[in-house]
């Protein structure tokens, strides 16, 4: 095998996960509780290392599936941070990925074995290293692309009142929206479909629950909320 660049030094590529999930109006974070050097006790994100026989993208995904059990989660990569003195362990460069998840179908069991937690995102501790960093990243690239591409469908359930998904997009936005403007925008698109189900959890009345038509919308992609 023929060593090119054996005159260079060698790094651990590490890989981070911002894991998104909704639930009661809140947008959570799911972040761990180290049992494990360095920084035992600490609060960080989700992590691994780039293997040999894995690219980055596939790393991003095994090291989100030994957390969550799930497959077929929405990822996008959003830099690498890349600090001499980023973590005290040894040099690593990190590309940090967000994923956003239904809250209600990751497997809490292997939630519980990494000792991780559901946090508001609003109620952040402080995290090791320059996790934070990558949080706020994360969250300035899900707000840019939610407003033009239907990410936010995503985090949550099949079936959804039009409060859910107002709550979802003040969430992700971090501001109110006016009920009136927000569902005539609703109604301008041909992908949010209304179903005849009636979820009747809120009120005796109930609300219509809607659902994404995935097909439609890529007929028409015109979305801005």
């Amino acid at each position: 095998m023929m060593t090119y660049y054996k005159d260079n030094p060698r790094f651990l590529v590490g890989i981070d996960c911002i894991i998104f999930g909704f639930e009661k109006d809140r947008l959570s974070l799911l972040l761990l509780q180290r049992d494990f050097e360095p920084a035992r006790g600490q609060w960080s994100l989700m992590g691994g290392f780039v293997q040999e026989d894995e690219s980055a993208d596939d790393a991003a995904k095994r090291v989100l599936y030994e957390l969550t059990g799930l497959k077929d989660v929405y990822m996008e990569h959003i830099g690498a941070f890349g600090e001499i003195d980023r973590d005290p362990g040894e040099r690593v460069i990190s590309l940090a990925y967000y994923a956003l998840i239904n809250i209600n179908e990751y497997d809490r069991e292997l939630v519980q074995r990494h000792n991780a937690y559901w946090v508001d995102v609003n109620e952040m501790p402080d995290l090791i290293f320059d996790h934070n960093k990558m949080v706020e990243k994360a969250r300035r690239v899900m707000k840019e692309k939610a407003s033009t591409a239907p990410i936010g469908f995503n985090l949550l359930p099949k079936l959804f009142t039009l409060s859910q998904l107002q709550s979802l997009y003040e969430a992700i936005y971090g501001e109110s929206m006016d009920k009136r403007n927000f569902r005539k925008r609703i109604a301008e698109m041909g992908y949010i479909e209304k179903t005849d189900k009636i979820d009747k959890t809120g009120s005796r009345r109930g609300a219509f629950l809607y659902k994404f038509n995935g097909r439609a919308y890529r007929k028409d992609p015109r979305f801005k909320l």
